[in-house]
């Protein structure tokens, strides 16, 4: 049920954001030398790595680490990275994820290859067993704000509450966030 809802929505969403998503991949083109997209290696289900698109706001000498880990991340976004950072707009190519089924619009976000010490926290607590989503219930209580265990600790309870019901409710308070633009430091 969970993947024939997530199709539905994509295949929904698509045609509404083409023109967005083709404008916002020749502004990062036009503001800055590099590709528009960013494929990030992640982690999914069962600890599989896959590459998941985003716009990029990172300059490409940006090292490859979480974001909250770089000393000064302002100082690597490009001109309109801020801006797409800051509306989640960055985040749209990952319908890509969503339609290949690397992905759900909700569940745990998916951690870079190499935080380790959130890959392991959420094996030894099963999350690994879900799809990695677009939004999540860690993200919609802290986002970028919460430290590993807490965050751990949310993906637990989504892990024991998902339900169709849950994920449309996540949803609507990810649309709130996102229009509030709350829960984004850089």
């Amino acid at each position: 049920m969970k993947r024939s809802f997530d199709l539905f929505l994509a295949f929904a969403f698509f045609l509404p954001i083409l023109f967005p998503l083709c404008a916002i991949a020749l502004a990062v083109k036009l503001t800055s030398p590099g590709p528009a997209f960013y494929w990030s290696d992640r982690v999914g289900r069962k600890n599989r790595i896959f590459r998941m698109p985003k716009f990029r706001t990172m300059r490409t000498d940006t090292p490859a680490v979480a974001t909250h880990l770089l000393g000064n991340p302002d100082q690597f976004l490009t001109p309109i990275g801020s801006f797409l950072r800051k509306t989640s707009l960055d985040e749209l190519p990952q319908l890509w994820s969503i339609l290949k089924g690397d992905m759900s619009f909700v569940g745990p976000r998916p951690a870079l290859f190499n935080q380790y010490d959130l890959i392991e926290l959420r094996t030894r607590h099963h999350v690994d067993e879900l799809l990695p989503g677009l939004t999540g219930w860690a993200q919609i209580n802290g986002r970028d704000e919460l430290a590993i265990p807490d965050k751990v600790k949310l993906d637990v309870e989504y892990l024991q509450r998902q339900s169709l019901l849950f994920d449309l409710n996540i949803l609507f308070l990810t649309f709130l966030k996102v229009v509030r633009r709350e829960g984004v430091t850089h």
